[in-house]
């Protein structure tokens, strides 16, 4: 399949993703207090975006620099990132979900960081799915030995798939706690984890 057509369908989607974010970000206006408590009232929706914005943003980079080291594509391959992309476009829902009712906590916020916390483990189960599937059908112009592929696997997928596991679960204890989380696992994707048959 034409590998070029299907990243730059990708990268469509990543740039629209990362757009809406930016709709959660209004203020109330004049009338509802200064701009300034208006500002730092609204500090999780700020905080929100950030971690989300550069969340998509890293996946939009690991996403080019994997898609480097495959010789081809496959149709299953591509229903695995259809995968990826739908849990990516439910981010900004997410994130202004969370914004929502991270404020006033309670049930409301936990339940709500906790869908934001499943909206990325939803994301980074996509993202395992076309390694594992590239290394297991041999679709990499650098084809990996056996050790080579336990610690990619490991690197690539397992530390952030359970890293979004226990933001769910902290997500009912605290909802703060899982936006940090998230933002720690969105710093560790920044380092290269992927092994890369070519300069990205």
């Amino acid at each position: 399949m034409d590998k070029t057509r299907f990243e730059t369908f990708s990268d469509g989607v990543f740039a629209v993703a990362i757009t809406l974010l930016a709709l959660n970000l209004v203020v109330a206006g004049p009338g509802h207090g200064s701009l300034a408590h208006q500002l730092t009232d609204r500090w999780p929706s700020f905080a929100a975006y950030v971690v989300s914005f550069f969340t998509i943003g890293i996946i939009a980079v690991n996403h080019h620099a994997l898609f480097k080291t495959f010789a081809t594509i496959d149709r299953v391959l591509v229903f695995f990132n259809i995968a990826l992309l739908l849990f990516v476009v439910l981010i900004p829902f997410a994130t202004a979900t969370m914004a929502t009712y991270l404020r006033d906590g309670g049930a409301d916020a936990h339940l709500a960081a906790a869908i934001y916390a499943l909206v990325l483990e939803g994301m980074s189960l996509g993202f395992f799915a076309i390694f594992w599937w590239s290394v297991h059908r041999r679709l990499l112009i650098v084809p990996l030995t056996g050790r080579e592929s336990r610690t990619a696997i490991i690197r690539f997928g397992i530390i952030g798939n359970a890293a979004y596991i226990f933001a769910v679960g902290i997500a009912f204890f605290s909802a703060p706690a899982t936006l940090v989380i998230s933002g720690l696992v969105a710093l560790y994707y920044v380092f290269e984890q992927t092994p890369s048959a070519q300069p990205v």
